[in-house]
């Protein structure tokens, strides 16, 4: 087991003061994690911002408050950024151009708290074999959970990993009910506030197949030992179940700064960062499966995966282009999922890295990348092409 992120989870921190850089800095994650450094600003001092350059004024505004020796706009300020000498890069970017950033960090040696699961997802073996055991600290909210519940057994111990899933905004609903929905319904998530992509991939399940993806590559657990069962109030954040029965569950209330603020610290937690479990209320936690039918984004990430080189990539950049078309009212919401399934289908039958483990490099991700995100273009201007 890889356990990328657990093993030497008992080494100390290397000072009291952690150096961080955040990419990615006007974002979700990244105004978050900004909130965790201005509470604590004995554990931690921002020492590079960066920001793909949408919020300009927020961005200018971080900059004055937190003073970095390094901030800039883009993907190169972000790549230059994440080689810098510091503790800990949060990458809180979104999307496939954290890539790049993603592999810097690696090679600099830095902690890497990724929030930024497209790089890994899309990298695979690219970066993974670029990082040292313990190197990359998931920050996801479900994979920050399997990498805390993982302290509480070996390796040889874990049966299955099981991640939650709220469901989304159309939980129950089959999938002739979903033909109609609107961008306005997908953005209304019930437990989570996220960034618009990541609300809808929540929506479309689509999140939670490259959750499926990133557990299997942090963890070095096989696809058919990944469970994901549907928790609606996203309280349990996810299990590990092991050998002997037994279930290690990590539950708080839904808030992203607990996962930050633990990537941030890791291996050490960072005191009253949010309120707990409110246990003298009375109150249910609901299981349910996963509906495949009405929503196969889930197994068609696996199939991504086990596909393996290039294939994730695809499956991301096709979500993405087709997220953007559903945004702006040129896709409907069941066909985001239907052409990621068409876009994989003629990368399997067209390409000749899929599955051949020969070594893959940035430029092979992302030339496969940018193949998808033209062609799913090309399909939206012609679906029957």
């Amino acid at each position: 087991m890889r356990l990328v992120g657990v093993v030497g989870h008992n080494a100390p921190v290397s000072s009291p003061r952690r150096d961080v850089v955040v990419l990615g800095s006007t974002g979700s994650i990244g105004t978050q994690a900004l909130d965790v450094v201005r509470a604590r600003p004995d554990l931690f001092r921002v020492v590079g911002l960066t920001a793909g350059g949408s919020q300009e004024e927020l961005f200018e505004a971080q900059v004055a408050e937190f003073a970095p020796a390094f901030s800039g706009l883009g993907e190169d300020a972000s790549t230059e950024a994440a080689g810098m000498a510091c503790d800990v890069v949060l990458n809180g970017i979104t999307g496939a151009v954290g890539l790049r950033p993603t592999v810097a960090a690696l090679e600099a040696g830095n902690t890497l708290a990724l929030a930024n699961k497209e790089s890994l997802i899309i990298g695979g073996p690219v970066v993974t074999a670029k990082a040292a055991p313990g190197q990359i600290v998931p920050v996801d909210s479900e994979h920050s959970a399997l990498a805390q519940c993982l302290r509480g057994g070996r390796a040889e111990e874990v049966r299955r990993l099981v991640l939650t899933a709220s469901g989304g905004p159309f939980r129950g609903r089959t999938r002739a009910e979903l033909g109609e929905v609107t961008p306005e319904e997908a953005l209304n998530h019930p437990t989570w506030a996220m960034g618009p992509v990541v609300t809808i991939n929540s929506a479309t399940l689509v999140n939670k197949g490259l959750e499926v993806i990133e557990a299997h590559l942090l963890f070095d657990i096989p696809f058919d030992r990944i469970a994901v069962v549907v928790h609606p109030t996203s309280v349990v954040h996810s299990m590990v179940e092991f050998t002997d029965g037994s279930t290690l569950a990590q539950a708080s209330p839904p808030t992203m700064l607990i996962p930050i603020a633990l990537g941030l610290a890791w291996p050490d937690r960072v005191p009253d960062t949010a309120p707990s479990v409110d246990w003298t209320s009375a109150q249910t936690w609901e299981f349910f499966p996963l509906d495949d039918e009405a929503f196969p984004a889930v197994g068609l990430a696996r199939q991504a995966g086990e596909l393996g080189g290039t294939a994730p990539a695809v499956y991301n950049a096709a979500n993405e282009v087709c997220v953007e078309a559903f945004r702006t009212g040129r896709l409907a919401f069941v066909e985001i999922v239907d052409t990621i399934a068409r876009l994989l289908e003629r990368h399997r039958l067209n390409t000749h890295d899929v599955g051949s483990g020969r070594d893959l490099t940035v430029d092979d991700v992302l030339a496969a990348d940018a193949w998808a995100r033209e062609q799913t273009l090309e399909e939206l201007k012609d679906p029957l092409r």
